[in-house]
């Protein structure tokens, strides 16, 4: 009996355990669902606007209408200048039928005065309010308005403010108390004459509607505040983003820098895709004007290879030259040029070589005839000995020349064959350029030492056979065009491979 007592309790611990186990995996799984996650977002480009090329040459802005004093341009609209009683307003051509969304607005309201007026809207109604009172923007209107309200109408200062002020139709807005009394939410920000931008984002999920703002003092696009939070906000299913201000007695400029549209949905939720909601009589337009350009782009290809049989059957891409291609052509030929400088130079070291072997041998036959057994002959054949030796050091000089440009040019086609494998690193080819360098100024040196003991007047005494004069062996003018081809090529190498490499990073 205790025996089947005890294997009762542990059949009714393993149920009690498993059903535990099950009521908790139930409570981790129900809790993941209806966690506060972030909605998924989806940007909406044909209820949006943002430079740097907003408006079309007419003067247009793609998926909006303007209207009263509203001037587009390239990188913003201005929904109003600073004249005084000025109207304007921008609103989407298409309806929003959303049922969450998030709207970012980057503004900026900027005047001459202390104070300005009369202010700029956000609206979201079931009608285009094109014109009216209401900050540039018609009256009794159906939805939603988030008014950045500049001017003091009610004496409280309390302005600027931003307030919002929801309405069924019905109900006339409150100039003379700035809306307060209608207000569903309002907070106290300054938004006029900031150093940055103005951002406000607009959140209504789950019929609640979440205003925050950035004050304007930093660049940074992510620094929000919070102004206000409506709940069990019902707004219109279907209706019009729209933009709107007006000046009054005082007068700001009101530009709108962008505007952002993001559809969002629940975690889980799965949103149609794009092409899913555009309606068959767009889709079937829009087919009809793709074939309409493809047949005229194949009119013109046909027209173009008649006019053009020479290139017929090329591919388009392969008769022009990218970047990257004139970059490495320039740097080739650079070093060819360098290369045809230094082999000119080789000749003409060799024929000074040529030109001290004749010397040489004028002198040695001048010394065979005369004889050095008389006294008075000794002097000659002394200075003639020395003259000899010099010469002989001369020749000695000019062959370590010829060496020293030998070895530039052999390293000169070693760094071409690199670049060809595109295998060389910067290191190496600053390294092969230095070389050169040194080369260079080794002949530079020995140049200017060899004129210096050609120009000793003790070498005048001895009276050797005139000779043509030698021609000179580097010149100044070829020694600085050499320099400047170099350095150009070398900077214009580093910066070559630098952009190599950055552009290689951004796979990585």
């Amino acid at each position: 009996m205790a025996v089947s007592i005890g294997k009762l309790l542990a059949v009714d611990a393993c149920i009690l355990i498993v059903f535990i186990f099950h009521q908790t995996y139930a409570n981790i799984d129900t809790g993941s669902l209806t966690a506060d996650d972030p909605p998924h977002r989806r940007f909406e480009y044909k209820y949006s606007f943002k430079g740097p090329h907003l408006s079309q040459p007419d003067g247009s802005i793609p998926f909006w209408v303007h209207t009263g004093n509203a001037i587009p341009s390239a990188d913003q609209i201005r929904i109003t200048p600073s004249l005084r009683s000025q109207k304007g307003s921008v609103w989407t051509k298409n309806t929003v039928n959303f049922e969450n969304w998030e709207a970012q607005v980057t503004f900026r309201v900027s005047g001459r005065g202390r104070m300005g007026a009369d202010g700029l809207a956000v609206w979201f109604t079931s009608q285009q309010g094109l014109d009216g009172p209401v900050y540039g923007a018609a009256d009794a209107w159906n939805g939603i308005g988030i008014f950045f309200d500049s001017f003091d109408n009610d004496g409280k200062k309390n302005n600027p403010a931003i307030v919002v002020v929801g309405n069924n139709g019905k109900l006339v807005y409150d100039h003379q108390n700035d809306g307060t009394t209608q207000a569903l939410g309002t907070c106290l920000r300054d938004f006029r004459n900031k150093p940055y931008p103005v951002r406000a984002k607009i959140v209504y999920y789950k019929r609640t509607l979440t205003v925050f703002i950035n004050n304007g003092f930093t660049p940074d696009k992510d620094d929000y505040e919070f102004c206000t939070k409506v709940e069990n906000m019902v707004i219109p299913k279907e209706g019009y983003f729209g933009i709107s201000a007006a000046t009054g007695g005082l007068a700001d400029d009101h530009d709108v820098l962008s505007f952002l549209l993001f559809r969002l949905a629940e975690p889980g939720q799965q949103l149609p895709p794009p092409e899913a909601e555009i309606p068959k009589e767009e889709k079937d337009k829009y087919q009809e004007e793709f074939e309409n350009f493809q047949q005229d782009l194949d009119k013109k290809k046909e027209e173009f290879q008649k006019e053009h049989p020479d290139v017929q059957g090329e591919p388009i891409e392969d008769l022009y030259e990218s970047v990257n291609d004139r970059e490495i052509r320039q740097v080739f030929e650079g070093q060819n040029r360098i290369h045809l400088e230094i082999k000119q130079l080789h000749r003409q070291l060799a024929m000074i070589l040529d030109e001290q072997r004749r010397y040489v041998s004028v002198i040695t036959d001048e010394m065979s005839k005369r004889g050095a057994g008389t006294e008075t002959g000794q002097a000659p054949s002394q200075e003639l000995g020395a003259v000899v030796a010099t010469q002989q050091e001369v020749l000695k000089n000019l062959n370590e020349l010829r060496n020293s440009f030998s070895e530039s040019l052999k390293q000169i086609g070693a760094t071409q064959n690199q670049g060809n494998a595109v295998g060389m690193g910067t290191y190496e080819t600053v390294q092969h350029f230095n070389d050169i360098k040194e080369h260079l100024h080794v002949v530079k040196r020995n140049v200017e030492h060899l004129i210096q003991r050609n120009g000793n007047p003790g070498d005048k005494v001895v009276k050797c056979p005139e000779l043509p004069a030698m021609p000179s062996c580097l010149s100044t003018v070829h020694f600085v065009i050499f320099v400047v081809i170099q350095s150009v090529l070398f900077f214009s190498y580093i910066v070559y491979r630098s952009q190599q490499e950055a552009a290689a990073k951004k796979f990585f």
